[in-house]
């Protein structure tokens, strides 16, 4: 889209609008900027309005931070980091550690109640933590639901139905959005739940069905198996994880099976409803499998319903989401948008930068448009798998020339010495250039050895200068510079392509 973006500028003349009520005092003539929605971008977007001198409200109604923080992120990689403890001790005895309790028996370990009180009291501090930060900057934060009254107005009701209007000279939406259900598996947060209501539960389902081998489904059908409970994963594709990289998808399916996961692939479930003692979750085969909870894990929907946006020109998708620019331009001047409501790529780092970007723009600072072909993505499985730069089959789909090499992670030293056997590290180059197009990590703690990639791929590093800087011996991260050197020769000058 290439909608003009409207003279926020602190030099603009100032609105007639009066000064609103919350609001923190500051020059009248600056421009005022209403957030929808406290989660990464929308918090992030503050932050920098704020800095380049605007009047900022923040409106949330859940509390800051958003589902990334309540619901989502936070809470879920919490929950993980809980269940990598058995993941780690099952190298126990081969390291010569004694006291791995075997997986049916771990369910006698986990106090789930204490899991989950903690998983949501890190989430309650950290929005906490954010309020106190913008609370700090001079942004006022406003506790409601925020509705677009036209392009320059947001209407905030509070919990006791009151409504408050806000004037605004740039608004920016930040709404997110909330687990996808099915009319024929409606949650009970008891038996039949999305994965915000699995914080919950005070005790570790004994079968627990995953519905969706995306990757939430994976995520949680991943931690739930270490914790001790049976895992049946339900996916309609192929394989778990379609969108990712097949080698990393087959490998990652291959360790849940070998764990004990049941995998049912090429099976779409119909229904799901409560039995006596648990639940029953009916194929479209007509087969049935029961368990004691599922987890209903396919997709989100993006929270833009009942907002005003279509009423104040607002372009949304088909799939309800908030049409946007790279600049996080939507088609009305002066509303700017970011976040998993937009459906550009629901990561809190995309959000983030969705957030900052708009304010930037709109008030008339140095704005780089967005660039996802350089944004790093992790899957919080065990092991992780991390991705950065353009993908093997999107290499493919595109006819780019490119060579490509894979050193299986059992190869590295630092990796023998810890017992680690699953997973690689791949390299995509320019059979030319040399510069590196994109990379894979299937390895624990691959969320950390992907920067150096992403480095590369945001710098337009060739594989030589991967390969020619130091990495520490023994290290994980050395098999990112041999798979560099490997690809010395394939690609430059001497290529053979």
């Amino acid at each position: 889209m290439n909608t003009p973006s409207p003279d926020t500028s602190p030099d603009s003349p100032a609105s007639t609008v009066a000064p609103t009520p919350g609001v923190p005092e500051s020059d009248p003539r600056a421009p005022h900027v209403v957030v929808v929605g406290g989660g990464p971008g929308g918090y992030e977007a503050a932050l920098v309005a704020r800095r380049l001198g605007a009047r900022v409200t923040v409106v949330e109604r859940q509390g800051l931070g958003g589902a990334a923080v309540l619901t989502d992120v936070v809470p879920s990689k919490t929950l993980i980091a809980t269940a990598e403890w058995f993941t780690t001790a099952e190298q126990g005895p081969e390291l010569g550690v004694r006291g791995d309790a075997p997986a049916g028996e771990r369910r006698d370990l986990v106090d789930l109640k204490a899991v989950n009180a903690r998983v949501l009291a890190l989430a309650d501090a950290q929005s906490r933590d954010i309020h106190a930060r913008l609370e700090r900057e001079g942004v006022a934060v406003v506790a409601g639901t925020g509705r677009l009254d036209g392009p320059s107005r947001v209407l905030v009701e509070d919990a006791s139905g009151a409504t408050t209007s806000l004037d605004a000279d740039t608004v920016l939406l930040a709404v997110g959005a909330t687990p996808r259900t099915l009319p024929t598996a409606v949650p009970d947060g008891e038996r039949i739940l999305t994965w915000t209501q699995l914080y919950r539960l005070t005790e570790l389902p004994e079968r627990l069905i995953v519905v969706g081998s995306g990757v939430t489904g994976a995520e949680f059908a991943g931690a739930y198996q270490a914790l001790g409970s049976q895992v049946v994963l339900v996916s309609s594709r192929d394989r778990v994880l379609p969108g990712e990289d097949m080698d990393a998808a087959e490998l990652l399916e291959g360790v849940f099976r070998s764990r004990g996961m049941t995998v049912m692939s090429r099976s779409r479930a119909a229904s799901a409803e409560r039995t006596a003692d648990g639940v029953a979750v009916t194929l479209s085969d007509g087969r049935v499998v029961e368990g004691s909870h599922v987890l209903i894990a396919v997709g989100a929907v993006p929270s833009t319903t009942g907002l005003g946006l279509e009423e104040a020109g607002v372009r949304l998708s088909a799939s309800g989401h908030v049409e946007v620019d790279r600049v996080s331009r939507t088609s009305v001047p002066g509303v700017y948008a970011a976040g998993d409501c937009t459906g550009v790529l629901p990561l809190a780092s995309v959000a983030a930068t969705q957030g900052r970007t708009a304010m930037a723009h709109a008030l008339g600072d140095a704005v780089a448009p967005l660039k996802l072909g350089r944004v790093a993505a992790n899957i919080f499985t065990a092991p992780e798998i991390a991705t950065v730069g353009l993908s093997e089959a999107k290499l493919r789909e595109r006819g780019y020339r490119y060579v490509t090499t894979t050193l299986p992670l059992a190869r590295n030293p630092r990796a023998k010495m810890l017992s680690m056997r699953d997973g690689f590290v791949k390299l995509f180059a320019h059979p030319d250039a040399g510069v590196v197009l994109g990379g894979v990590v299937v390895a624990p703690r691959a969320s950390e050895l992907i920067f150096p990639i992403t480095l590369a791929v945001a710098h337009r590093l060739t594989v030589d200068d991967v390969a020619d800087s130091f990495t520490v011996y023994p290290s994980l991260s050395g098999s990112i510079a041999e798979a560099a050197r490997v690809l010395h020769g394939q690609s430059g000058p001497n290529a053979t392509d």
